[in-house]
């Protein structure tokens, strides 16, 4: 039996107006966890320099991100600034390794996967790896989206393709802000539980992506390998961002500009009280 923590509202650093969840990787597994077991609706996104910046440009985006029953740093500068506010446990937690650790802890609670996003024949290359990595794991469905808004029979398409497979959660791997936008919109019509934004994971577990050492990511310098490996696409993203961030970032901590940082709770941004669950467990 797990042993469910009761936090309906986690500590959350500031990180230039965004409210990024004081969480390690047990952490985060926890919260979700606690969420299907006792029946909650949610999504959860994973917040990188990238998706910080994008809701300084857009506050659509950084309201998606406040509405998220969990925003998990993914990515080091993230957990920097978190333990200079004090939250010295804070630890990243990067997206395919959430992937991986979550899908394991289902095979004993015989949760249901759903993959969405990726280029052609990416979620059934996904859907195999998983399957051989964790003999037993129960994927119910991939859906692999065209790169554009779907049309409305497709919209139907997919709605009627979750309702038939009923998943505990939903896999969400597309890019930042799109995975974002995607989850907060269809999460009250699809028929699961969790929705959660892993990014490039399915890129990453499938070997289209090579991962980084780990004193790479340790040192906060994934996104240079990252880079190395797509850089037609990804240049602009970081030559915009990261000096951008760092400059913001240093006006934050030398208290030479505040950001505004919602307390506000939304439908999606509490967990359940353990004490009244809904749901076996």
């Amino acid at each position: 039996m797990i042993e469910f923590q009761k936090h309906p509202r986690l500590a959350r650093a500031n990180v230039l107006g965004v409210g990024v969840h004081a969480v390690d990787m047990a952490g985060s597994i926890d919260s979700i966890a606690t969420a299907i077991e006792y029946g909650r609706k949610a999504y959860v996104c994973l917040c990188s320099v990238h998706g910080i910046m994008e809701a300084q440009r857009d506050p659509e985006f950084a309201n998606i991100l406040d509405r998220a029953m969990l925003t998990a740093p993914d990515g080091m500068p993230l957990v920097w600034l978190g333990r200079l506010q004090g939250f010295t446990a804070m630890r990243r937690v990067f997206g395919p390794d959430l992937m991986q650790e979550v899908v394991s802890f289902s095979l004993y609670r015989r949760w249901t996967h759903f993959l969405y996003g990726g280029a052609p024949g990416l979620g059934r290359d996904l859907s195999r790896v998983l399957q051989t990595r964790f003999p037993g794991v129960r994927i119910v469905g991939t859906y692999e989206p065209p790169f554009r808004p779907l049309l409305d029979e497709e919209k139907a398409d997919l709605v009627r393709r979750v309702q038939q497979a009923t998943p505990d959660i939903i896999w969400v791997g597309l890019s930042t802000p799109k995975q974002e936008h995607f989850m907060a919109e269809y999460l009250p019509r699809l028929d699961c539980r969790i929705m959660i934004g892993v990014g490039a994971a399915f890129d990453y577990h499938t070997g289209r992506l090579k991962d980084s050492p780990a004193w790479v990511k340790q040192c906060g310098m994934q996104w240079a390998h990252r880079l190395l490996q797509e850089p037609s696409r990804l240049w602009r993203r970081y030559l915009r961002n990261n000096p951008a961030f760092l400059y913001r970032v240093a006006l934050q901590i030398a208290g030479l500009k505040s950001y505004a940082f919602s307390e506000s709770c939304s439908e999606f941004s509490e967990l359940p009280d353990p004490a009244t669950p809904n749901k076996a467990a």
